[in-house]
């Protein structure tokens, strides 16, 4: 919904959605401007209704280019569709730009994660410290590595809005992926949450969940959080891989047990996390698997009927 008035977000209009797609925001066009910037574009598998929502809410007024926080699939998984339907520039944050050319599906994770997307083609490079001017309003381009080292965010310092993609939510922030494999990721995401304290930020719109005001709030669950991550960096992991094994089943809607465990052998960032963080008493991943699944379906996060396995 566009807002009006004094509120901080108006001109913009924050599609809000599900866990397996990232939430969107359209920055409308101010007078003067070739059209309006489309920020994110949420899961392959939802393309057609991110196409829908998109014009109805341009209502045949022109995009003039998409820009993507970072290129993990539940972000730009609308790329493909849109840029073929509107013919537009996608933006894309630095360091990634020659992998998409290439369509290099493991510098791009999508083959360690074992995730769905469709080929896109990106154009310029969303450059830290440079801005970019849409909804007469001048985004600042930040560096928020930590989910993932490219990641940006873009900040409205005038309105105080700030669009933190999966670098805080309201309730806590994305799966730091580096530390799984062995890189940093943890001091980097500390050193974007005190980014984000020193910032006169009056709104959080996330990646994913309800925009915020409560900052103050926000930055104190997700310290908690990260202390905790750091405290127990396997417990980090086990998340990591039930987080993994639910977004493929929201992507897959049900699956066969063994079809499941077949593409966990072939996952390879699962095998990394088995490898680096394996459990005492577990003597196989498919052992391991096997028990997140009975944990997820306890928990209520999938359902377990015989050997199916539903999203729940």
């Amino acid at each position: 919904m566009t807002r009006a008035g004094s509120d901080p977000l108006d001109g913009l209009a924050v599609f809000e959605r599900g866990w397996l797609s990232s939430n969107n925001v359209l920055i409308h066009a101010a007078p003067g401007e070739a059209g309006a910037w489309f920020v994110d574009t949420s899961h392959v598998n939802h393309a057609e209704q991110t196409l829908a929502l998109l014009q109805r809410e341009l209502a045949g007024r022109p995009l003039a280019g998409i820009a993507n926080t970072h290129l993990h699939s539940d972000h730009c998984g609308g790329n493909a569709l849109l840029q073929q339907h509107y013919g537009v520039p996608i933006a894309i944050p630095p360091g990634q730009r020659q992998a998409v050319q290439q369509w290099d599906a493991a510098a791009l994770s999508y083959r360690s994660t074992g995730q769905r997307i469709e080929r896109f083609d990106a154009g310029a490079a969303l450059q830290p410290g440079e801005g970019l001017r849409a909804g007469g309003r001048d985004w600042e381009l930040l560096p928020a590595p930590g989910h993932d080292p490219h990641m940006l965010m873009l900040f409205d310092r005038r309105h105080g809005v700030l669009l933190s993609a999966d670098a805080l939510w309201e309730n806590g922030f994305g799966i730091v992926f580096p530390e799984l494999q062995g890189e940093p990721g943890f001091d980097d995401l500390a050193q974007v949450l005190d980014l984000i304290a020193g910032l006169p930020v009056r709104l959080v719109v996330p990646g994913h969940g309800r925009p915020f005001d409560d900052v103050p709030a926000a930055l104190a669950r997700a310290r908690r959080r990260l202390q905790g991550q750091r405290d127990d960096p396997a417990r980090h992991a086990r998340h990591a891989a039930k987080v993994l094994l639910k977004y493929h089943l929201m992507e897959e809607r049900e699956q066969a047990l063994p079809a499941l465990l077949q593409w966990t052998a072939a996952t390879p960032l699962l095998h990394e996390v088995w490898e680096r963080f394996r459990p005492a008493g577990v003597h196989a991943l498919r052992q391991w698997v096997e028990q997140l699944v009975r944990e997820l379906a306890a928990s209520g996060a999938l359902k377990l009927e015989g050997d199916r396995v539903r999203d729940a």
